[in-house]
């Protein structure tokens, strides 16, 4: 079975970018306690998306902080995001489709059980 890491690191990255995109001026203590990742996590994924190009670190003058800095998106950031939004619902999707089979099954199991226990019950 393959790693799952690298998934969960696309999808911190896709997460990181679509709040970016909505609210360049968070800071990045914020953005972590909103992803529920640590400020070192938040910290080392950002620099990732900078060195890749992705995200800029710009001024931003009425920015809630003092420091008036903003996370801005590159070009090659919105294109990169818009491509890792479509893995990311294709994931979900399957991720869907599973649980809810799993769930159908316990169901079907439940009923099976309970429809056993009647007849037992009667006899």
């Amino acid at each position: 079975m393959a790693s799952k890491h690298p998934q969960e690191v696309e999808d911190l990255h896709f997460r990181v970018l679509k709040h970016l995109q909505d609210n360049p001026d968070m800071s990045q203590r914020e953005l972590a306690r909103l992803l529920g990742v640590s400020n070192g996590k938040l910290h080392y994924c950002m620099k990732a998306l900078i060195d890749k190009g992705l995200v800029k670190l710009g001024n931003f003058a009425h920015s809630k902080h003092h420091l008036g800095y903003a996370y801005l998106l590159t070009p090659a950031g919105i294109a990169q995001k818009a491509s890792m939004t479509s893995r990311f619902l294709k994931r979900k999707m399957a991720e869907y489709e599973a649980l809810h089979a799993e769930i159908a099954a316990l169901q079907a199991e439940m009923a099976g059980e309970q429809h056993a226990t009647t007849r037992s019950s009667t006899n």
